[in-house]
C-alpha cells in the first residue's frame, strides 16, 4: 500500500504496521542456503506450481510470475541475475497468507514456487534472498515501536520511512535493494513530500497549490505513469464501451487498446473480456436453472430445498466460484 492511501484513512498504519503480522511469530530462521554455481546451463523457466496456499488466495493469481521477467529466455540471456521485484511482490503474496497458514508452510509453498519458476543455478540464490527478505521484515516490527516512529503526523511517517531505509544495507546489497524497493522508495519520497504540504498549517490553498505543482513538475517519470495509470485505464476503457456501443467488433476493440497499450496487453484483456463473457452466461444459465429448481421444490423442506441448490451448485462451479453467486441471488 502506498503512503499516498494514509491520507485518506483514519489511521496511517496500513503501510507501515502491515509488517505487525510477524508478531507472535517468534524468530524467522535465516539460514545460508548452498552459493548458487557459477557454471550457467541452457535452462529455460518453467510455469510455477498451481493450487491456493489459503482460502483466501482461492481464485486469484501469484503476484510476481517470473515466467514473464524472463519471457522463456535461457540463463546466458538473462545475464545470470535475479528477477528482484518480481520475486518481492510473489514474497508478499503469499505472506499474505500468514495467520490463515503457519509460516514455515508459507515459506515452504514460496521455495516451491521458486524451485519450478527458476533454473536451479537461480533458485538458490532466490531461496537465501526470502531469508534476507524475513529477517528484514522482522526488523521492521522493532522499527515501527520506536518512540519516534509512532504517530499518525508527517514527522512520525517520515521516521518510520528514514528508519526503514536506515534498515536495509543491514540485509541487501546495493543492487538488491534498488531493484526490489527502488520505485516504492521514489513513490513514497513524492508522497511524503505531498503529506507535508498538506498538513502544514502556515500554508494557504493557493500555496499548497503551488508547491503541489512544483511537486508535480518534479516527479520522476516512473511515479508519474504509476500515478497516471488508472486515469488511464479508465479512459481507455470508456472509449471500447463507447466503440462496443457503436457496434465495435472484438477486433476494432483489440486495436484500440494495442495502440494505448501494447498488444500484449490488448491480448490479455481480450482474454479478460471473454472469460467475463463466459462467466455472465454462465451465471444467466444458473439464475434460470435455480428458478426451475425452487418452484419444483416449493413443497418440500428448506433443508431440502437447501440441498438442491447445494447440488445444482456443485454440479456448474468450483468451490473457490461458489461462494461469487451469493451476489447473483438476491
Amino acid at each position: 500500500m502506498k503512503l499516498e492511501a494514509l491520507w485518506s484513512q483514519a489511521t496511517a498504519t496500513q503501510r507501515w504496521g502491515a509488517v505487525a503480522f510477524f508478531l507472535g511469530v517468534g524468530l524467522v530462521a535465516w539460514w545460508q542456503w548452498p552459493s548458487p554455481s557459477s557454471a550457467e546451463s541452457e535452462v529455460v523457466l518453467r510455469p510455477g506450481a498451481d493450487g491456493a496456499l489459503v482460502r483466501s488466495h482461492e481464485g486469484t493469481v501469484p503476484d510476481g510470475d517470473l515466467r514473464l521477467w524472463g519471457q522463456g529466455k535461457t540463463l546466458s540471456a538473462l545475464g545470470g541475475g535475479l528477477p528482484y521485484a518480481e520475486l518481492r511482490r510473489m514474497f508478499d503474496y503469499f505472506l499474505s497468507g500468514l495467520g490463515e497458514q503457519g509460516l514455515a508452510a508459507i515459506v515452504a509453498r514460496i521455495d516451491q514456487e521458486i524451485q519450478a519458476q527458476l533454473p536451479q543455478t537461480q533458485a538458490g540464490a532466490a531461496k537465501v534472498l526470502l531469508r534476507k527478505y524475513l529477517a528484514y521484515k522482522e526488523a521492521l516490527v522493532a522499527l515501527d515501536k520506536a518512540p519516534a516512529a509512532q504517530g499518525q503526523g508527517v514527522e512520525a511517517i517520515r521516521q518510520r520511512f528514514e528508519g526503514m531505509l536506515a534498515l536495509r544495507p543491514r540485509f541487501f546489497t546495493p543492487v538488491e535493494n534498488e531493484a526490489m524497493f527502488g520505485f516504492d522508495d521514489a513513490y513514497d519520497r513524492d508522497a511524503i513530500a505531498r503529506l507535508e504540504v498538506h498538513q502544514n498549517p502556515t500554508l494557504s490553498e493557493a500555496q499548497k497549490r503551488e508547491r503541489l505543482a512544483v511537486l508535480d513538475a518534479a516527479m520522476p517519470a516512473a511515479v508519474k505513469a504509476e500515478r497516471e495509470a488508472p486515469r488511464q485505464i479508465i479512459n481507455l476503457e470508456n472509449q471500447v464501451a463507447a466503440l462496443r456501443a457503436q457496434g465495435g467488433t472484438d477486433a476494432q476493440v483489440f486495436a484500440l487498446r494495442a495502440k494505448a497499450l501494447n498488444p500484449e496487453a490488448a491480448q490479455r484483456l481480450a482474454v479478460v473480456d471473454r472469460e467475463e463473457r463466459e462467466w455472465q452466461t454462465r451465471i444467466a444459465d444458473y439464475q434460470r436453472e435455480r428458478q426451475r429448481v425452487l418452484q419444483a421444490n416449493a413443497n418440500s423442506s428448506s433443508g431440502e430445498r437447501d440441498a438442491a441448490l447445494a447440488q445444482l451448485q456443485q454440479s456448474r462451479f468450483s468451490p473457490a466460484e461458489i461462494p461469487r453467486l451469493a451476489a447473483y441471488e438476491n
